[in-house]
């Protein structure tokens, strides 16, 4: 019987994943003659016929089926051994604490913190969620290392001295509103046609900043406030109120909420901001970069 290879698992499971060989060609970057070839090696190496070929592509056999699953265990453990000693040539062994306000927690940090244990895997991270001035009394207590801070013109004025900035995002304020609202499938409503609804506004320590309503909008009619972003969306989609949403948490909305843009010509914007002490340790650097590099993917993503 000759050799499976490692190619030629990895064809297996694509042509089974996508179902065809010419789909599994580009999948790989080979030409669909290569992948043709790899299959017809694997199953002489099996000893049995491993698809099923129809005229609207390729199905797995059975032995083709168990094949592709095996192959699955067998491919990944054989990438986590790259991962492994890529991790032997890391240097970054240390500790290093982040913390986010709780938008930022909810999409942009979780990539980063991701992307840390796939590139620094020797690197202990300590994660915690708190409002922009908790963090910063913590920074400065050297009770954690990056601080993922909320800034703009409605925001308190923080105090930085001493301190060190990198800009992350450049955020918008989006709506929450319910699936049925006259608002959702629109792109974007003026605001003036906001000042008749019912806001569901955050709740929480006297100085710690909340989401409340439109930030321009005077005399808002406020329905419920609530503590946890969850709990908030939930009432916006049960239809009893909209909402503020920062944009960096868009990809966070239940089923039953929509997102849409307002036309605010006197909104000026805000920013998510990591916030660290000048003198930075590589460990606080890889947390920075780690950071950046996923706000940009954020950025980017359609």
């Amino acid at each position: 019987m000759a050799d499976f290879t490692l190619t030629g698992l990895r064809v297996i499971q694509a042509v089974a994943d996508t179902g065809s060989f010419t789909a599994a060609a580009d999948a790989l970057g080979y030409t669909q003659s290569a992948v043709s070839r790899q299959v017809a090696a694997m199953e002489a190496a099996a000893g049995v016929a491993l698809f099923v070929r129809g005229a609207r592509g390729v199905a797995p056999s059975p032995a083709g089926k168990m094949l592709a699953r095996r192959a699955a265990t067998a491919l990944n453990e054989i990438d986590a051994v790259g991962a492994d000693l890529a991790g032997l040539q890391d240097h970054l062994t240390g500790r290093v604490a982040i913390a986010a306000f709780p938008s930022a927690a909810a999409v942009l940090v979780p990539r980063a913190l991701a992307r840390l244990r796939d590139e620094h895997p020797g690197l202990i991270v300590e994660f915690g969620e708190a409002s922009s001035p908790t963090q910063l009394r913590q920074l400065r207590a050297h009770r954690i290392d990056v601080a993922v801070i909320g800034v703009g013109p409605d925001l308190p004025s923080y105090d930085f001295e001493g301190l060190s900035r990198d800009l992350l995002l450049d955020g918008s304020l989006l709506l929450a509103v319910p699936a049925g609202h006259r608002f959702a499938g629109r792109g974007t409503v003026p605001v003036t046609e906001l000042k008749d609804e019912a806001w569901i506004v955050g709740k929480g320590l006297r100085d710690d900043p909340q989401f409340g309503a439109w930030p321009t909008l005077d005399h808002p009619r406020i329905a419920y406030a609530a503590r946890e972003w969850p709990t908030r969306l939930g009432l916006v989609a049960a239809g009893l109120g909209i909402a503020v949403l920062p944009e960096l948490a868009a990809a966070t909305v239940p089923t039953g909420v929509r997102t849409v843009q307002v036309d605010d010509p006197a909104w000026l914007g805000r920013a998510a901001v990591a916030v660290t002490v000048r003198d930075r340790s590589p460990e606080v650097t890889a947390t920075v970069e780690a950071l950046r590099h996923e706000a940009a993917r954020l950025r980017t993503a359609p």
